[in-house]
Protein backbone atom coordinates (compact mmCIF):
# COMPACT_ATOMS: atom_id res chain seq x y z
CA UNK A 1 0.00 0.00 0.00
CA UNK A 2 1.13 3.82 -0.75
CA UNK A 3 0.50 5.82 1.95
CA UNK A 4 1.16 9.62 2.57
CA UNK A 5 0.48 11.47 5.67
CA UNK A 6 0.21 15.55 6.03
CA UNK A 7 3.25 16.18 8.78
CA UNK A 8 2.68 19.74 8.95
CA UNK A 9 1.15 19.53 12.27
CA UNK A 10 4.00 18.44 13.80
CA UNK A 11 5.55 21.44 13.78
CA UNK A 12 2.79 23.71 13.31
CA UNK A 13 0.84 22.53 16.60
CA UNK A 14 3.60 21.77 18.59
CA UNK A 15 2.91 21.57 21.96
CA UNK A 16 -0.72 20.90 21.81
CA UNK A 17 -2.32 17.50 21.91
CA UNK A 18 -2.77 17.49 17.71
CA UNK A 19 1.06 18.48 17.29
CA UNK A 20 2.11 15.62 19.93
CA UNK A 21 -0.06 12.94 18.28
CA UNK A 22 1.14 14.40 14.74
CA UNK A 23 5.07 13.65 15.72
CA UNK A 24 4.26 10.97 17.82
CA UNK A 25 2.32 8.89 15.13
CA UNK A 26 5.22 9.54 12.54
CA UNK A 27 7.84 8.49 14.88
CA UNK A 28 5.89 5.09 15.94
CA UNK A 29 5.42 4.20 12.55
CA UNK A 30 9.18 4.77 11.42
CA UNK A 31 10.50 2.84 13.90
CA UNK A 32 8.08 -0.28 13.21
CA UNK A 33 8.09 -2.86 10.58
CA UNK A 34 5.07 -1.41 8.82
CA UNK A 35 6.66 0.00 5.55
CA UNK A 36 9.14 -2.77 5.00
CA UNK A 37 8.07 -4.56 1.58
CA UNK A 38 8.36 -3.33 -1.64
CA UNK A 39 4.62 -2.95 -2.22
CA UNK A 40 4.60 -0.79 0.75
CA UNK A 41 5.44 2.77 0.98
CA UNK A 42 5.08 5.65 3.30
CA UNK A 43 5.78 9.36 2.37
CA UNK A 44 5.67 12.13 5.04
CA UNK A 45 5.14 15.44 3.79
CA UNK A 46 6.42 18.01 6.34
CA UNK A 47 6.81 21.72 6.28
CA UNK A 48 10.45 22.96 4.06
CA UNK A 49 13.70 21.40 5.66
CA UNK A 50 12.70 22.25 9.12
CA UNK A 51 11.69 18.08 9.80
CA UNK A 52 14.62 16.67 11.68
CA UNK A 53 15.26 13.35 13.30
CA UNK A 54 12.46 11.32 11.69
CA UNK A 55 13.40 9.46 8.77
CA UNK A 56 10.87 7.33 7.04
CA UNK A 57 11.56 5.85 4.01
CA UNK A 58 10.53 9.19 2.27
CA UNK A 59 10.20 12.67 2.94
CA UNK A 60 9.07 15.80 0.95
CA UNK A 61 9.18 18.92 1.64
CA UNK A 62 5.67 21.27 1.64
CA UNK A 63 5.36 23.73 -1.07
CA UNK A 64 5.62 26.57 0.24
CA UNK A 65 7.25 26.19 3.65
CA UNK A 66 4.22 27.39 6.04
CA UNK A 67 1.80 25.58 3.80
CA UNK A 68 -1.29 27.32 2.77
CA UNK A 69 -3.74 27.38 -0.78
CA UNK A 70 -0.52 27.17 -3.19
CA UNK A 71 0.64 23.92 -1.01
CA UNK A 72 -2.59 22.48 -1.20
CA UNK A 73 -4.02 22.99 -4.41
CA UNK A 74 -0.44 22.85 -6.18
CA UNK A 75 2.27 20.77 -4.53
CA UNK A 76 -0.02 18.09 -2.88
CA UNK A 77 -2.13 17.36 -5.99
CA UNK A 78 0.74 17.17 -8.14
CA UNK A 79 2.40 14.49 -5.52
CA UNK A 80 -0.01 12.42 -5.00
CA UNK A 81 -0.66 11.78 -8.79
CA UNK A 82 2.76 11.55 -9.85
CA UNK A 83 3.62 9.07 -6.91
CA UNK A 84 0.47 6.78 -7.36
CA UNK A 85 -0.57 7.57 -3.74
CA UNK A 86 -3.59 5.47 -2.49
CA UNK A 87 -4.45 6.54 0.52
CA UNK A 88 -3.93 10.38 2.03
CA UNK A 89 -4.06 10.51 5.76
CA UNK A 90 -4.32 14.03 7.56
CA UNK A 91 -4.13 14.36 11.58
CA UNK A 92 -4.96 18.12 12.26
CA UNK A 93 -8.87 17.38 12.20
CA UNK A 94 -9.01 16.88 8.12
CA UNK A 95 -7.86 20.81 7.89
CA UNK A 96 -5.74 20.26 4.62
CA UNK A 97 -7.40 18.01 2.59
CA UNK A 98 -6.67 18.07 -1.08
CA UNK A 99 -8.22 20.26 -3.52
CA UNK A 100 -9.48 17.45 -5.75
CA UNK A 101 -10.03 14.22 -4.14
CA UNK A 102 -7.81 11.60 -6.59
CA UNK A 103 -7.37 8.57 -3.74
CA UNK A 104 -8.73 7.52 -0.74
CA UNK A 105 -8.79 9.56 1.91
CA UNK A 106 -8.68 9.26 6.20
CA UNK A 107 -8.68 11.53 9.02
CA UNK A 108 -8.05 11.91 12.37
CA UNK A 109 -10.87 14.28 13.66
CA UNK A 110 -9.26 14.64 17.44
CA UNK A 111 -12.58 16.06 19.34
CA UNK A 112 -15.78 18.45 18.55
CA UNK A 113 -15.01 21.21 20.90
CA UNK A 114 -16.26 24.29 17.99
CA UNK A 115 -19.73 22.55 17.99
CA UNK A 116 -19.58 21.39 22.09
CA UNK A 117 -18.44 24.50 23.15
CA UNK A 118 -18.23 26.86 20.32
CA UNK A 119 -17.94 30.29 22.69
CA UNK A 120 -14.72 28.59 24.07
CA UNK A 121 -13.03 28.28 20.07
CA UNK A 122 -11.15 31.86 18.89
CA UNK A 123 -13.40 33.00 16.02
CA UNK A 124 -10.96 32.46 13.24
CA UNK A 125 -10.75 28.86 14.07
CA UNK A 126 -14.83 28.60 14.77
CA UNK A 127 -15.53 29.65 11.28
CA UNK A 128 -13.22 27.29 9.64
CA UNK A 129 -13.67 24.41 11.92
CA UNK A 130 -17.67 25.13 11.17
CA UNK A 131 -16.99 25.68 7.68
CA UNK A 132 -14.81 22.67 6.55
CA UNK A 133 -16.14 19.78 8.92
CA UNK A 134 -19.53 18.88 6.51
CA UNK A 135 -16.93 18.76 3.19
CA UNK A 136 -14.57 16.64 5.60
CA UNK A 137 -17.13 14.25 6.35
CA UNK A 138 -18.61 14.05 2.96
CA UNK A 139 -15.61 13.20 1.24
CA UNK A 140 -13.21 11.24 3.87
CA UNK A 141 -13.35 7.62 3.51
CA UNK A 142 -12.47 6.69 6.67
CA UNK A 143 -12.08 8.50 10.63
CA UNK A 144 -9.41 8.02 12.99
CA UNK A 145 -10.82 9.43 16.67
CA UNK A 146 -9.00 9.18 20.17
CA UNK A 147 -11.78 8.32 22.37
CA UNK A 148 -14.91 6.59 22.68
CA UNK A 149 -16.50 10.63 23.83
CA UNK A 150 -15.37 12.81 20.14
CA UNK A 151 -16.75 9.29 18.41
CA UNK A 152 -20.07 9.63 19.99
CA UNK A 153 -20.22 13.18 19.44
CA UNK A 154 -18.88 12.76 15.58
CA UNK A 155 -21.77 10.44 15.19
CA UNK A 156 -24.49 12.66 16.92
CA UNK A 157 -23.59 15.91 14.65
CA UNK A 158 -22.95 13.92 11.57
CA UNK A 159 -24.58 11.14 9.17
CA UNK A 160 -21.79 9.16 9.10
CA UNK A 161 -21.11 5.24 8.82
CA UNK A 162 -19.92 4.38 11.77
CA UNK A 163 -18.32 1.23 10.70
CA UNK A 164 -15.43 3.68 9.10
CA UNK A 165 -15.09 5.18 12.44
CA UNK A 166 -12.16 3.47 14.95
CA UNK A 167 -11.16 4.83 18.15
CA UNK A 168 -7.69 4.56 18.57
CA UNK A 169 -6.24 5.98 21.67
CA UNK A 170 -2.75 8.33 22.55
CA UNK A 171 -0.33 7.95 24.86
CA UNK A 172 2.22 9.79 27.21
CA UNK A 173 5.31 10.48 25.61
CA UNK A 174 8.56 8.45 26.36
CA UNK A 175 9.51 11.43 28.19
CA UNK A 176 7.24 11.30 30.77
CA UNK A 177 8.83 8.87 33.42
CA UNK A 178 8.71 8.75 37.17
CA UNK A 179 11.90 10.59 38.34
CA UNK A 180 12.70 11.06 42.28
CA UNK A 181 10.74 14.26 44.15
CA UNK A 182 14.02 15.12 45.34
CA UNK A 183 16.11 15.60 41.86
CA UNK A 184 13.37 17.23 40.41
CA UNK A 185 12.49 19.95 43.46
CA UNK A 186 16.19 20.23 43.53
CA UNK A 187 16.47 20.85 39.47
CA UNK A 188 12.93 23.23 40.39
CA UNK A 189 14.72 25.32 43.17
CA UNK A 190 18.27 25.65 41.20
CA UNK A 191 16.50 27.02 38.06
CA UNK A 192 13.43 28.76 38.79
CA UNK A 193 13.61 29.09 42.62
CA UNK A 194 10.55 27.39 42.99
CA UNK A 195 10.57 26.20 46.67
CA UNK A 196 8.05 24.25 49.22
CA UNK A 197 5.19 21.95 47.93
CA UNK A 198 2.67 22.20 45.37
CA UNK A 199 -0.27 21.59 42.94
CA UNK A 200 0.11 21.61 39.28
CA UNK A 201 -2.05 22.26 35.93
CA UNK A 202 -1.09 21.72 32.87
CA UNK A 203 -3.04 22.59 29.89
CA UNK A 204 -4.49 25.48 27.69
CA UNK A 205 -6.49 28.27 30.00
CA UNK A 206 -9.51 29.39 27.83
CA UNK A 207 -12.55 29.45 29.46
CA UNK A 208 -13.42 25.33 28.33
CA UNK A 209 -10.21 24.12 30.84
CA UNK A 210 -12.26 25.37 33.79
CA UNK A 211 -8.93 27.24 36.00
CA UNK A 212 -11.04 29.86 37.53
CA UNK A 213 -12.54 27.22 39.66
CA UNK A 214 -9.02 25.47 40.16
CA UNK A 215 -8.12 28.96 41.52
CA UNK A 216 -11.25 29.06 44.00
CA UNK A 217 -10.92 25.42 45.28
CA UNK A 218 -7.03 26.56 46.76
CA UNK A 219 -8.80 29.67 48.32
CA UNK A 220 -10.98 27.58 50.00
CA UNK A 221 -8.58 25.49 51.56
CA UNK A 222 -8.68 26.89 55.23
CA UNK A 223 -6.60 24.43 58.00
CA UNK A 224 -3.57 25.64 58.36
CA UNK A 225 -1.16 23.14 57.02
CA UNK A 226 -2.94 23.88 53.51
CA UNK A 227 -1.81 27.51 53.38
CA UNK A 228 1.82 26.55 52.66
CA UNK A 229 0.90 24.77 49.21
CA UNK A 230 1.47 26.53 45.68
CA UNK A 231 -0.22 26.18 43.02
CA UNK A 232 1.61 26.78 39.79
CA UNK A 233 0.49 26.95 36.51
CA UNK A 234 3.07 26.79 33.47
CA UNK A 235 2.48 28.07 29.81
CA UNK A 236 2.93 31.07 27.90
CA UNK A 237 1.90 34.31 28.93
CA UNK A 238 -1.63 35.84 26.73
CA UNK A 239 -4.66 37.77 28.10
CA UNK A 240 -6.26 34.95 30.09
CA UNK A 241 -3.21 35.06 32.50
CA UNK A 242 -3.66 38.34 33.53
CA UNK A 243 -7.17 37.42 34.60
CA UNK A 244 -6.28 34.09 36.53
CA UNK A 245 -3.76 36.93 38.25
CA UNK A 246 -6.45 39.23 38.75
CA UNK A 247 -8.36 36.50 40.15
CA UNK A 248 -6.15 34.71 42.45
CA UNK A 249 -5.18 38.84 43.53
CA UNK A 250 -9.32 38.64 44.25
CA UNK A 251 -9.17 35.87 46.47
CA UNK A 252 -6.45 36.62 48.27
CA UNK A 253 -4.22 33.67 46.92
CA UNK A 254 -1.77 35.70 44.88
CA UNK A 255 1.20 35.06 47.00
CA UNK A 256 0.68 31.50 46.47
CA UNK A 257 -0.36 31.01 42.71
CA UNK A 258 3.12 30.51 40.68
CA UNK A 259 3.22 31.11 36.62
CA UNK A 260 6.43 30.03 35.57
CA UNK A 261 6.16 31.16 31.84
CA UNK A 262 6.38 28.80 28.83
CA UNK A 263 8.42 25.70 29.49
CA UNK A 264 10.40 23.75 26.91
CA UNK A 265 8.86 19.91 26.79
CA UNK A 266 11.95 19.11 28.48
CA UNK A 267 11.61 20.97 31.63
CA UNK A 268 8.11 19.44 32.16
CA UNK A 269 9.01 16.36 33.74
CA UNK A 270 10.48 18.12 36.56
CA UNK A 271 7.43 20.43 36.97
CA UNK A 272 5.21 17.29 37.54
CA UNK A 273 7.75 15.45 39.36
CA UNK A 274 7.81 17.79 42.46
CA UNK A 275 4.12 18.31 42.35
CA UNK A 276 1.63 16.19 45.29
CA UNK A 277 -1.38 16.33 43.30
CA UNK A 278 -1.60 17.00 39.26
CA UNK A 279 -5.30 18.62 39.12
CA UNK A 280 -7.45 18.58 35.77
CA UNK A 281 -10.84 20.77 35.71
CA UNK A 282 -11.55 20.70 32.09
CA UNK A 283 -15.32 20.92 31.46
CA UNK A 284 -14.31 18.93 27.58
CA UNK A 285 -11.86 17.34 26.72
CA UNK A 286 -11.40 14.67 22.99
CA UNK A 287 -8.71 12.85 25.02
CA UNK A 288 -6.91 14.80 27.70
CA UNK A 289 -3.00 14.27 27.27
CA UNK A 290 -1.76 16.03 30.73
CA UNK A 291 -3.40 14.10 32.99
CA UNK A 292 -2.22 10.84 31.29
CA UNK A 293 1.89 12.32 31.03
CA UNK A 294 1.19 12.86 35.16
CA UNK A 295 0.15 9.66 35.60
CA UNK A 296 3.15 8.05 33.83
CA UNK A 297 5.38 9.50 36.13
CA UNK A 298 3.76 8.55 38.47
CA UNK A 299 1.81 11.77 39.98
CA UNK A 300 -1.70 11.33 41.99
CA UNK A 301 -4.15 12.99 39.57
CA UNK A 302 -7.11 14.90 40.56
CA UNK A 303 -9.13 14.88 37.55
CA UNK A 304 -13.15 16.49 36.36
CA UNK A 305 -15.65 13.97 35.75
CA UNK A 306 -16.17 15.37 32.20
CA UNK A 307 -16.01 13.99 28.90
CA UNK A 308 -13.55 11.73 27.84
CA UNK A 309 -10.90 11.94 31.42
CA UNK A 310 -12.69 8.78 33.06
CA UNK A 311 -12.69 7.06 30.28
CA UNK A 312 -8.76 7.72 29.31
CA UNK A 313 -7.58 7.67 33.57
CA UNK A 314 -9.87 4.74 34.65
CA UNK A 315 -10.10 4.07 38.41
CA UNK A 316 -6.49 5.56 39.00
CA UNK A 317 -7.93 9.05 39.23
CA UNK A 318 -9.94 10.31 41.65
CA UNK A 319 -12.90 12.54 40.19
CA UNK A 320 -14.97 15.69 41.07
CA UNK A 321 -17.62 17.80 39.85
CA UNK A 322 -16.17 20.61 37.22
CA UNK A 323 -18.68 23.05 38.31
CA UNK A 324 -18.34 22.47 42.38
CA UNK A 325 -14.95 23.84 44.06
CA UNK A 326 -15.99 23.23 46.94
CA UNK A 327 -15.97 19.83 46.43
CA UNK A 328 -12.25 20.03 44.59
CA UNK A 329 -11.49 22.01 47.59
CA UNK A 330 -12.58 18.96 49.88
CA UNK A 331 -10.47 16.49 47.95
CA UNK A 332 -7.74 18.47 47.44
CA UNK A 333 -7.54 18.60 51.37
CA UNK A 334 -8.26 15.33 52.33
CA UNK A 335 -5.59 13.48 49.83
CA UNK A 336 -2.77 16.77 50.88
CA UNK A 337 -3.08 14.96 54.17
CA UNK A 338 -3.24 11.56 52.87
CA UNK A 339 0.76 10.92 51.84
CA UNK A 340 -0.34 6.76 51.81
CA UNK A 341 -3.72 7.51 49.36
CA UNK A 342 -1.55 9.33 47.38
CA UNK A 343 0.80 6.90 46.47
CA UNK A 344 -1.27 4.22 46.30
CA UNK A 345 -2.84 7.07 43.45
CA UNK A 346 0.30 7.59 42.09
CA UNK A 347 1.03 3.47 41.44
CA UNK A 348 -2.11 2.89 39.66
CA UNK A 349 -2.06 5.54 37.42
CA UNK A 350 1.72 4.65 36.99
CA UNK A 351 0.31 1.63 35.59
CA UNK A 352 -2.83 2.61 33.52
CA UNK A 353 -0.52 4.56 32.11
CA UNK A 354 1.20 1.56 30.24
CA UNK A 355 -1.69 1.02 29.18
CA UNK A 356 -1.25 3.36 26.49
CA UNK A 357 1.55 3.50 23.85
CA UNK A 358 2.63 5.01 20.52
CA UNK A 359 3.75 1.60 19.11
CA UNK A 360 0.09 0.00 19.51
CA UNK A 361 -1.45 3.38 18.11
CA UNK A 362 0.63 2.80 15.31
CA UNK A 363 -0.16 -0.63 15.06
CA UNK A 364 -3.94 0.38 14.92
CA UNK A 365 -3.81 3.21 12.79
CA UNK A 366 -1.97 0.82 10.11
CA UNK A 367 -4.48 -2.10 10.48
CA UNK A 368 -7.50 0.70 10.39
CA UNK A 369 -5.67 2.03 6.56
CA UNK A 370 -5.46 -1.40 5.48
CA UNK A 371 -9.57 -2.08 6.24
CA UNK A 372 -10.10 0.96 4.27
CA UNK A 373 -8.44 0.22 1.52
CA UNK A 374 -10.13 -3.11 1.50
CA UNK A 375 -13.63 -1.79 1.56
CA UNK A 376 -12.43 0.74 -0.54
CA UNK A 377 -14.24 4.24 -1.15
CA UNK A 378 -17.89 5.36 0.49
Amino acid sequence: MKIAIDGRGAFHYRGTGIGTYTWRLIDALEHGMYFDTPEDHLRVFFPGEEYRGITIQDQSPAFPHHGGDLWRDYFLDHALHQEGIELYHVPQNGIGLPKKKQCLETVTIHDMIPYVFPETVGKGYLKEFLGEMPKIMERCDGIITVSQCSKKDILRLFDYPEDRITVIAEAAEPIYHPIPKEKAKAHLRDHYGLMGDYIIYVGGYGIRKNVKALLVALSLLKHEENHRIQLVLPGKRHRDFDQLEQLAEALKIGDRVVFPGFLPVEELPYFYGGAELMIYPSMYEGFGLPPLEAMAMGIPVLAAKSSSLPEVLGDAAVYFDPLDSVELAEYIHALLRCEGKRRLMGEQGLARAKEFSWQRNAEETVAFWRRIMEIGAR
